[in-house]
């Protein structure tokens, strides 16, 4: 092994900080008993084999440094690093690639062929459009929308695509609209066996539209040999219809402007046709990713319930305003078992929808019901495998449970899936390296993020005040809350409370209460708030906000 790289491992499994502390704490030990025992009338020799013994415990405590770590959830073997590298990349290629099913579907999103290339929106919410219809049949599993859309613009093979969202067919097109006449090509493909199933090209005007993607779904399915049951497609404002693909489009990008720009999509088709439940969805989803990064809970949350529920009134098997309408009760409302049942009505409708699943698993992480968490979980990284939001927060609740090599492999997939993280301000692997005590990666992590957001995250705070620098710590801190804008009171209590500060973190928790953000249910199982435990100031904010504190701190097992 190269010299920089023998340093480089000593530093890696901690080797050096251990001799450093040993050193002190064995110098400190022997000098102390040189001085005490003669008073008791030790005889020299008991303190020369005291001293003897700690001296001959130096090397076995740096050979025990080498092969274990000492974390917050106990003591920990040390990987090899070459078997870390093929544990975690093993980890994530399991993850992303469970074990197939016979009959099992990805829809990619339809290539935009129209002469100005500005129907991206188009042909992406026709493929969207067919991946829900197929979602409905019995017996078919299919990807999810966010995993099957995660390759649009990247080269892959499709036996990759198949492998990764763990399926053995895709659904791939074209679209080309000019003016009122489209032509859509569609093919089904086996993936594992790289032919061709069926495939048909049409050419519609756009008030044909509706029939023409129930003519594909219906084309799909009888190659598959399945049974589908499709109503006819109710009467729609076709004008309405395009509004809302550019509202769909626009919706699940991140930044506030575009965001915003959904919303007037979602406006403009419920002018044009008030009774179209799915822009009420849209309008509520659009607002929910608007809260807490760029609205401030209480008035974003607000808009959030009034767009759910009127899509609910329009139409109560929209399985997306149910989980959007359980946010509002959880967070406005703090009714838990409201939100419960929301969710839980999502799941029923629609038990193949990322949202419900991923939803109703932070609910029961919160609420300390770990098996329904996991369960929940896990449905939603089998549903959703190349989801960044999926793989991110799957990270954070593992750790939370102390689950360490599935937290490795989900955030290790979560960077994969996007190394720059530039569509996450908070890398969760960098919450595990600092609470593993590897603050060197996690600094790595969460500067890596800092290029792309432009200001350092909470988390970046909270290593360095793990790491003892409290000047740094502050720094960063002022520079995560300065700017202006909503800044969530725990988000700043986590900071708090790694710096010491519990009573100005309880402060922040309050202010977090009266905002209303979104993310205080988590400060409960969150292994950063474990110091406030024992405080009734503490255990009382989570009372208020419907939450068992014994049940949740036991969920933890700490």
């Amino acid at each position: 092994m190269h010299l920089t790289k023998i340093f480089a491992e000593l530093k890696r499994r901690k080797v050096y900080s251990v001799a450093i502390a040993y050193a002190l704490g064995g110098w400190a030990l022997a000098q102390g008993i040189a001085q005490v025992f003669p008073v008791f009338d030790i005889p020299n020799w008991v303190v020369r084999l005291v001293c003897t013994l700690i001296a001959a415990g130096f090397p076995v405590a740096l050979v025990l440094s080498w092969f274990f770590d000492l974390t917050r959830y106990g003591i920990v073997r040390t990987p090899d690093l070459q078997e870390d590298r093929v544990r975690t990349a093993r980890a994530v290629t399991d993850a992303m690639a469970p074990e197939s099913t016979e009959k099992s579907i990805a829809v990619l999103p339809f290539g935009d062929l129209s002469s100005e290339k500005d129907h991206a929106y188009f042909s992406d919410g026709i493929a969207e459009e067919i991946l829900g219809a197929l979602a409905k049949v019995d017996g078919l599993h299919v990807a999810a929308r966010r995993s099957s859309f995660w390759f649009k613009g990247r080269e892959a093979e499709l036996g990759e695509i198949a492998r990764r969202l763990n399926v053995n067919h895709v659904v791939e097109g074209t679209v080309r609209r000019e003016g009122n006449r489209v032509r859509v090509t569609a093919e089904l493909i086996d993936a594992r066996e790289g032919f061709t199933i069926w495939s048909e090209t049409y050419e519609r005007e756009m008030r044909g539209i509706f029939a023409l993607q129930d003519e594909i779904t219906r084309s799909i399915v009888d190659a598959l040999k399945l049974k589908l049951a499709i109503a006819p497609p109710p009467p729609r404002n076709t004008e309405a219809y395009d509004a809302y693909l550019h509202g769909l489009f626009y919706s699940d990008k991140s930044s506030e402007a575009e965001l915003r720009k959904s919303l007037e999509f979602f406006e403009r088709a419920i002018e044009l046709d008030p009774r179209f439940a799915r822009a009420w969805t849209g309008m509520a989803k659009a607002w929910l990713w608007l809260a807490d990064a760029y609205v401030a809970p209480r008035e974003a949350y607000r808009n959030v319930r009034d767009a759910a529920v009127r899509a609910l009134q329009l139409d109560d098997h929209e399985a997306e305003a149910h989980v959007y309408l359980a946010e509002t009760k959880r967070i406005l409302d703090w009714d838990l078992d409201g939100a419960e049942a929301e969710f839980i009505r999502a799941v029923q409708i629609d038990p193949n929808s990322t949202p419900s699943n991923y939803f109703i698993a932070a609910l029961y992480a919160a609420r300390g019901e770990r098996d329904k968490a996991l369960t929940y979980l896990r449905r939603a990284d089998r549903i959703d495998p190349a989801s960044l939001w999926v793989s991110n927060f799957a990270c954070e609740l593992y750790r939370y449970f102390g689950l360490l090599e599935a937290a490795a492999a989900a955030g290790e997939r979560a960077l994969q899936l996007d190394p720059s993280f530039a569509h996450y301000g908070e890398p969760a692997l960098g919450a595990l390296h600092r609470e593993m005590g590897r603050f060197e990666e996690a600094i790595g992590l969460y500067e890596k993020a800092r290029q792309f957001t432009g200001r350092p995250g909470f988390g970046l705070a909270i290593t360095y005040a793990r790491m003892k620098r409290r000047k740094e710590a502050l720094e960063t801190l002022d520079q995560a809350i300065g700017g202006g804008g909503y800044r969530p009171g725990d988000a700043i209590a986590h900071v708090l409370v790694a710096l010491g500060e519990p009573d100005d973190a309880i402060g922040q928790l309050e202010r977090a209460c009266e905002q209303r953000s979104s993310s205080l249910h988590g400060v409960g199982i969150a292994p950063e708030f474990i110091p406030l435990r024992p405080d009734k100031r503490f255990t009382s904010i989570l009372q208020r906000i419907g939450l068992d504190p014994e049940k949740v701190f036991a969920a933890t097992g700490t």
